[in-house]
């Protein structure tokens, strides 16, 4: 499982001409989902996402985090994050998990970060033609992968 974390003033995600999430300070979270992910890769990067000392403190300084803040969240399914290049022009998508198991995941995603930070969790629509729109404050992005753990 993979995140693409970014620390935003603002974001939002448009479906279809109608806006479906909107957060003002927080982070937007693209998440991505392989066959091997389990509860345990989604324990990890919920800890790690609600935990990250990505906003700034009294002194300007990086040293608060989401629930320090009371930031807010959008997450969104993004399986071109598991794309590979390495062959061709074209992406390969073949490590990107099928629906019928990733959904379920990206699901519990936002259950279990919901029950970490105690607060709602926006999202996008699985599968769906997003448009997604954010002001990145920073700008800070940082990517987790659960296999990985750097």
């Amino acid at each position: 499982m993979k995140v693409v974390i970014q620390r935003v003033s603002k974001a939002s995600v448009t479906i279809n001409a109608k806006k479906v999430a909107n957060i003002k300070k927080g982070l937007l979270i693209l998440l991505a989902i392989v066959n091997e992910d389990t509860q345990e890769d989604i324990d990890y990067l919920v800890r790690k996402t609600a935990n990250l000392r990505i906003f700034n403190d009294e002194n300007d300084i990086m040293n608060k985090s989401l629930m320090d803040i009371n930031g807010e969240v959008i997450v969104v399914s993004q399986f071109t994050l598991h794309a590979s290049t390495k062959k061709g022009n074209r992406p390969s998508y073949i490590k990107a998990a099928k629906p019928d198991v990733a959904i379920p995941l990206y699901k519990n995603f936002r259950y279990t970060l919901e029950k970490e930070i105690l607060k709602n969790v926006q999202t996008g629509e699985f599968g769906a033609d997003m448009k997604v729109e954010l002001l990145n404050d920073g700008p800070v992005t940082i990517i987790i992968d659960s296999k990985n753990k750097e």
